[in-house]
């Protein structure tokens, strides 16, 4: 609580990393209820602009090393939850 966390996420393709990579970071709270979309990498990172991470995710990976990760800064209790890193490297999937 009140640190940056980081959401660690790696991963391998068959296919050479482009500008086609998308990295989608989805959110679902301990409670249940819907899965939210809370971040999106497709050659520059695009953080969520609405909901309770909104200006709190910063990119931490680098895609040519196989790196999805992200952080959360000030994190509080109830940010506890389910987090999803999915990344498409088209046409590996």
């Amino acid at each position: 609580i009140g640190e940056q966390v980081l959401l660690k996420c790696s991963f391998k393709s068959s296919s050479p990393i482009s500008e086609r990579l998308t990295v989608d970071w989805t959110y679902r709270p301990l409670t249940g209820g819907q899965m939210e979309t809370i971040f999106h990498y497709q050659s520059v990172p695009y953080p969520t602009t609405v909901g309770k991470f909104k200006d709190r995710i910063s990119w931490a990976g680098n895609v040519a090393n196989g790196d999805a990760s992200i952080a959360i800064q000030n994190p509080v209790l109830s940010d506890n939850g389910t987090f999803i890193c999915s990344v498409k490297n088209p046409p590996d999937v």
